[in-house]
């Protein structure tokens, strides 16, 4: 018995070792992080540190993933899925709120990520998910009730947050008033908290795929050890996130202040962090014809982002005194609207094949021309 509980510990801790790296980093950019970025102007230096924070930051996203996705396993569908979602959209604010309090203020910081982890979610990790499951199984099955929900909260949410600001008169710039963010804040959260009710409650069965049973307790996976075990690892790998997103706001900074890099580029490294676990956890299921899984993971990854991270990130600026603007410009508005549009055809008829994923490619690549060439 003793020899048994040893292998599983030494197995455990061979699992983890991620665990241990990202806890290393904390501690050194901690003790020795200011000698490091006073060579920031070195391009070499610069760029081994971004990649450093970078791939550690991302490792233990991925790990958050990996523990949400067992707890997800043993949870069932649709909890398993909101603890992902809410795993994320942790890092997700905290990633922000690092860079957006670091350095010179950058209003346009906070709708920027929005906007990046919009297209990467809707436009590459929803494209990427059809296109692959396309290619393996011709044609895929999902609910068609639950991605309406969906969609019926996440366009009026976007719309509202990403497009009115550019129309609204009471303050000059794409920017809302003190009452109108007080306004979307509440509207979001209160939709969110709909949303929530009809998922996890009387229409539950709207978020499963049709041949399954909303009653029947999921079986427990054998990658899973308890419930408890992956939560306890799940908060372990985000603490040490809350730390290294501050030092990751230093390289960041440095290129967009310093080096001119288009503003965009801060957005897009932290929508990067956010949406690469979820994106991995859509495509894996897509691939072996989970589809209904992988909608629920990449809309309600959309959903969790604007009915959550915005009223949080709105909350955080009025406290910290940062403005944030949040109307999008008017190429990239253009492209937001074709996109929803888009996904509203993609998703009207409960089948989706290879095409619409080719479509929804096309669109990410034209949100990464436009921050080069807008």
């Amino acid at each position: 018995m003793k020899r048994k509980k040893s292998v599983r510990l030494r197995s455990a801790i061979e699992a983890e070792w991620f665990l241990a790296i990202s806890l290393g980093t904390a501690l050194f950019f901690f003790l020795f992080g200011d000698p490091l970025y006073d060579a920031l102007a070195n391009p070499l230096w610069l760029t081994l540190v971004f990649i450093w924070l970078f791939g550690v930051v991302l490792g233990s996203a991925l790990s958050v993933a990996r523990h949400a996705d067992n707890v997800a396993e043993i949870l069932g569908e649709p909890y398993g899925t909101l603890v992902l979602t809410f795993s994320v959209t942790t890092i997700e604010v905290l990633s922000i709120s690092a860079v957006m309090l670091h350095g010179e203020n950058n209003p346009t910081l906070v709708r920027d990520t929005l906007f990046a982890i919009v297209m990467i979610i809707l436009g590459g990790m929803v494209g990427g998910s059809l296109l692959l499951g396309g290619w393996r199984h011709s044609e895929q099955h999902y609910n068609l009730q639950g991605a309406n929900a969906y969609l019926g909260v996440i366009i009026p949410l976007t719309v509202l947050a990403l497009t009115l600001p550019n129309f609204t008169v009471t303050t000059p710039g794409p920017t809302l008033s003190g009452p109108q963010q007080i306004f979307l804040a509440v509207m979001s959260l209160g939709l969110y908290g709909a949303f929530l009710a009809i998922q996890t409650g009387r229409h539950r069965g709207y978020f499963i795929s049709d041949g399954d049973d909303p009653s029947e307790p999921p079986a427990l996976p054998r990658a899973a050890r308890s419930l408890w075990w992956h939560a306890g690892l799940l908060l372990a790998y985000i603490l040490p996130v809350v730390f290294l997103a501050e030092q990751l706001a230093h390289p960041i900074d440095y290129f967009i202040e310093t080096l001119k890099a288009p503003d965009e580029l801060g957005g897009v490294i932290i929508a990067m962090l956010v949406a690469t676990p979820e994106a991995i956890a859509a495509t894996r299921s897509a691939a072996i014809n989970r589809l209904q899984r992988s909608i629920n993971i990449s809309l309600g990854s959309v959903l969790s982002t604007i009915g959550l991270t915005v009223p949080a990130m709105l909350v955080i600026s009025n406290l910290t005194r940062h403005e944030v603007f949040l109307g999008l410009d008017k190429a990239n508005n253009v492209l937001f609207l074709l996109t929803l549009a888009v996904c509203v055809v993609t998703f009207a008829s409960g089948r989706t094949n290879i095409l619409q994923g080719a479509v929804h490619v096309v669109l990410f690549a034209a949100f990464i021309m436009l921050i080069f060439q807008a």
